[in-house]
């Protein structure tokens, strides 16, 4: 093991995200050196104020101007978690400066950002990584039935994802909620789009599982069943999903957000496998 940290982590955006999960994890390995905290110019007061405390608690400094930090020689990886709104457009100039990047997931709020985030990775020759769940117990034990032919030719895959979170009452059932195009907010202090931040979990299972084939159609359905905030902010605390996959492979999705007190752990984890020969229930939260 070297004396100095290999890799010099620059933590971009913090405070109320789950950079302060991930800045722990960089600051226990020890391969790696937290540099500082730091963030795009202007941003406001609140951001501002939740980006010191926590570099206070990391006990690194804060940088004011992310570009100035992205030139330090001494960071060679950024954890980004900025804002959904701005989060692709934050990586992108992190590769674009030729560090490693690290995502929150999900990447973007577009298509047309994504792919501009991917092209950055691309032609800087970085690497780069958002988080997903493809290596908790649950996905690998899933991997293993996949990959070990018991099951056939795997045909549909079913996963249920939803999180035991918040004080659930007050949605106006009976009344749909009805979805708009392009949205117009992502980020909330009380709620926030939950099948688009919990439906990534487990479509990147999905294609992990499959090999990486291709989404070929989509469809989705979104509402408003427990939380007022929610419904306040016009955004969804539900969702369900059913897509196909290059080969005819199909696959449903359920994912959001339910009341805190509704399950004894997280919330519902399940992945359901169907192949040619048998099929298999995976539940997240079981031995």
């Amino acid at each position: 093991m070297p004396d100095k940290p290999r890799f010099g982590v620059l933590l971009v955006t913090g405070g109320m995200t789950h950079q302060e999960n991930y800045g722990l994890g960089f600051k226990a390995d020890p391969r790696a050196k937290i540099i500082g905290v730091t963030d795009e110019r202007g941003v406001d007061r609140r951001r501002a104020e939740l980006n010191r405390r926590l570099a206070e608690q990391m006990e690194v400094p804060l940088f004011p101007d992310l570009d100035a930090a992205l030139r330090r020689p001494d960071v060679h990886l950024a954890s980004v978690c900025s804002e959904f709104e701005r989060r692709a457009r934050v990586g992108t100039r992190c590769a674009e400066a030729g560090k490693h990047v690290y995502m929150d997931k999900p990447l973007a709020t577009t298509m047309a950002d994504a792919d501009q985030l991917a092209a950055a990775v691309r032609r800087r020759g970085v690497r780069s990584q958002m988080f997903t769940l493809v290596g908790a117990p649950f996905a690998k034990r899933a991997k293993q039935i996949v990959d070990s032919g018991v099951l056939g030719g795997l045909r549909a895959i079913h996963c249920d994802l939803l999180f035991a979170k918040g004080y659930p009452g007050g949605a106006p059932l009976g009344e749909p909620r009805k979805e708009h195009y392009p949205p117009r907010q992502f980020t909330f202090p009380d709620a926030k789009r939950e099948i688009w931040t919990t439906a990534v979990y487990s479509l990147t299972l999905i294609r992990w599982l499959t090999g990486g084939r291709a989404f070929r159609s989509v469809y989705a359905t979104s509402a408003n069943y427990f939380f007022e905030e929610h419904c306040k902010r016009d955004v969804e605390d539900f969702g369900a999903l059913a897509v196909t996959l290059d080969g005819g492979m199909t696959a449903t999705i359920t994912a959001g957000r339910i009341g805190w007190q509704s399950h004894p752990s997280s919330g519902p984890n399940f992945t359901r496998l169907f192949g040619s020969k048998g099929s298999v229930l995976i539940d997240g939260h079981a031995p």
